[in-house]
């Protein structure tokens, strides 16, 4: 999947002169106007260089667009040892894989895997490339929401060190959950400027969400995720098996962001939800029940497949977020703040859930959700075993929240809406007494006791 992120070039003075940039031989040369791919001799780049001179002044523009591909990439037993996925899959071009497969170079891979995980699969991970004459390091960390921090980072940084890695033809490859690839992709980020990565999630919260984005990050001065950056893996590898040893409790962590993707876009998802969710939850995503349409036969397979769609239709063209208005965004207003003020209660999703179940009741107050759609989502994330409400998320904690947003998103309040079941909007002009009336309610319907 091939992503463009188009440069914007605003020149105060017209009369700029503009150059593109030619390559003949190893050198670099400016020439004067639009130069055509294939025009004359030499190689010419998407950049291009503005000259200006206003007063004492002598200005020149660089506009250089940045284009990055990765692929996502699902697939069945990635640890089975007839299976070259794990090692060739992020490489697109079939000659570049078999001249590597024919190399007499051994392959060495730095691989980074949460703690738990390594428990469960690590010896698994050793079996895979020793069968493959891999030379490899493996490094278990313990990749909590309480640990994602930057001595994390640092540690995977030194160790990334010792071992060696060519920075453009081996890949580190991050095994865990949503911290593990969040950490490993910012460690990738820092190492040599931009090293490639490969995330392969092993929960379901990072299958669909932190698997097939851009951002990486660590958690600050209590602030979740406010050191990080944009650096997109070379490649995420995903495979449902691996949710099978996931505890019930985290699959219903996952749900959530699906249920997110649901509401925001895709009514069909949402009835899914609402039909064999229990059923994927008592059975972890693993093709249990069968639901035809899409070219998929089974509820675990379409629901993740939609998901993902969904997900990578919203990222794909904002992958560098310079466009604030993001729906992706709705139950991610005031969840950041709740989850850093009762870690480790909460799960992520978790607290995502109490977001969107409070925003629902905004929704409604707006006239956008009638009260039946309402009680009709709330139920199905009952259903899906996700808290609804908690007594930490006080009215003054949502002002705060929401104070942050403002402050945050260039003084607009962008707060992501349904306006039904599988559309949504984003709204700049909620009121506070609104806010106050559907936070009433929310806690009246949904508090303790309820």
């Amino acid at each position: 999947m091939s992503f463009t992120e188009e440069p914007k070039l605003t020149i105060s003075n017209s009369n700029a002169t503009e150059y593109c940039l030619i390559k003949v031989k190893d050198t670099w040369s400016r020439q004067i106007g639009h130069c055509e791919q294939g025009h004359g001799e030499g190689h010419r780049s998407d950049a291009k260089i503005y000259e200006s001179s206003t007063g004492h002044c002598v200005t020149w523009t660089v506009v250089s667009p940045v284009v990055f591909t990765y692929r996502i990439v699902e697939c069945e037993n990635l640890l089975d040892a007839n299976n070259d996925t794990l090692l060739f899959g992020h490489i697109a071009d079939p000659e570049e894989v078999q001249a590597l497969k024919r190399s007499t170079n051994l392959l060495r891979r730095f691989v980074v895997i949460d703690e738990t995980v390594n428990d469960l699969y690590g010896a698994q991970v050793v079996q895979y490339f020793e069968s493959w004459k891999v030379v490899y390091k493996i490094l278990p960390l313990p990749t909590t929401e309480e640990n994602k921090n930057m001595m994390l980072v640092t540690k995977i940084l030194e160790e990334v060190h010792r071992f060696g890695i060519d920075r453009r033809s081996e890949p580190i490859i991050a095994i865990g959950g949503g911290v593990c690839l969040d950490i490993v992709g910012l460690a990738a980020s820092l190492y040599r400027r931009r090293t490639p990565y490969i995330r392969v999630p092993t929960t379901l919260l990072s299958y669909i969400d932190a698997s097939v984005g851009a951002k990486t990050g660590v958690n600050f001065c209590s602030c979740k995720n406010k050191l990080g950056s944009y650096t997109p893996p070379t490649a995420a590898f995903l495979d449902r098996s691996f949710l099978r040893t996931v505890p019930r409790r985290h699959i219903s962590n996952g749900m959530a962001e699906m249920l997110k993707m649901a509401l925001m876009k895709h009514k069909g998802l949402f009835e899914l939800l609402e039909m064999e969710g229990r059923s994927l939850l008592d059975f972890a995503f693993q093709s249990s029940s069968v639901t035809e349409g899409r070219g998929y036969t089974d509820a675990a397979s379409l629901a993740t497949k939609v998901a993902i769609v969904t997900m990578l239709e919203e990222l794909a063209p904002n992958l560098w977020e310079d466009d604030l208005d993001r729906l992706v965004d709705f139950g991610h207003l005031i969840s950041p703040e709740l989850e850093m003020t009762v870690l480790p209660e909460l799960l992520h999703g978790e607290a995502v859930n109490i977001d969107m179940a409070f925003m629902l009741y905004v929704a409604q107050e707006r006239g956008f959700l009638t009260e039946e759609e309402v009680k009709r989502i709330i139920s199905c994330m009952k259903h899906l075993e996700l808290p609804v409400w908690h007594q930490q998320c006080s009215l003054d904690l949502v002002q705060k929240s929401l104070s942050e947003r403002l402050k945050h998103s260039g003084g607009k309040m962008r707060m992501p809406l349904p306006t039904g079941l599988g559309t949504a909007e984003i709204f700049n002009d909620t009121d506070s007494t609104t806010l106050c009336q559907a936070f009433k309610k929310w806690c009246e319907e949904l508090g303790t006791g309820h």
